[in-house]
C-alpha cells in the first residue's frame, strides 16, 4: 500500500534477519512472545509498519515498512538495540544480539518490472 508523507509517496519494505550471540536456540516460549511484543511497541514508537514478524530459535525474521526517511541500517539498529535494552531491562534472562544482519528490500513489483519499465520510457 503506497503511503505518504509531506513530500514523498514511498512504498518501502525490508526483510531483516539477525541472530543472538553465539547463535543459541534460546529464542523460545516466553522468550518469543515477550520479543514479539517488544518488536511491536518499537515499531510504534518509531512509526514503522511491522508487517510480519517469525521468531526461530535461533535467528529473527522481521519484515518492517519504514519511511524514506529512515535509512535500513537505522532500523536494524533501533530493532536490534531497543530490543535488547527493553528486554534485558524487563526479564531476568539477558538477551544480546550479534553484530551482523542481513536486510532485503521488497515492494509490490519486482526488480525485472521496474527495469523494463525504464527501458520502455525511451519509447514512450
Amino acid at each position: 500500500m503506497v503511503k505518504s508523507t509531506r513530500h514523498a509517496k514511498y512504498e518501502l519494505y525490508y526483510h531483516i534477519v539477525f541472530i543472538p550471540k553465539y547463535r543459541e536456540p534460546r529464542l523460545t516460549g516466553a522468550t518469543k512472545e515477550r520479543l514479539k511484543t517488544i518488536f511491536a511497541e518499537i515499531c510504534d514508537d518509531k512509526d514503522l509498519e511491522l508487517v510480519e514478524v517469525e521468531i526461530m530459535p535461533n535467528h529473527v525474521h522481521l519484515f518492517v515498512g519504514s519511511p524514506p526517511r529512515n535509512e535500513p541500517s537505522l532500523l536494524v539498529n533501533w530493532l536490534k538495540g531497543i530490543s535488547a535494552q527493553y528486554y534485558n531491562q524487563r526479564y531476568d534472562d539477558r538477551i544480546k544480539w550479534t553484530r551482523s544482519y542481513y536486510v532485503g528490500t521488497a515492494g509490490s513489483v519486482s526488480k525485472d518490472a521496474v527495469e523494463q519499465y525504464i527501458r520502455e520510457q525511451h519509447n514512450a
